[in-house]
């Protein structure tokens, strides 16, 4: 299933509403760094 254009536009403003322009950076590292524990276990795991 693919995300189109228009929903991702929705998403990124809710996201914007909901966290404050002054969070998104905070949020955006933790979750690059969260995605990077994820694949350094599943490597891991192999």
């Amino acid at each position: 299933m693919l995300v189109g254009n228009a929903e991702l536009l929705v998403v990124l403003v809710l996201v914007l509403l909901l966290f404050g322009g002054s969070r998104l950076p905070g949020l955006a590292r933790s979750l690059g760094r969260a995605r990077v524990e994820f694949r350094r276990g599943m490597k891991e795991e192999d």
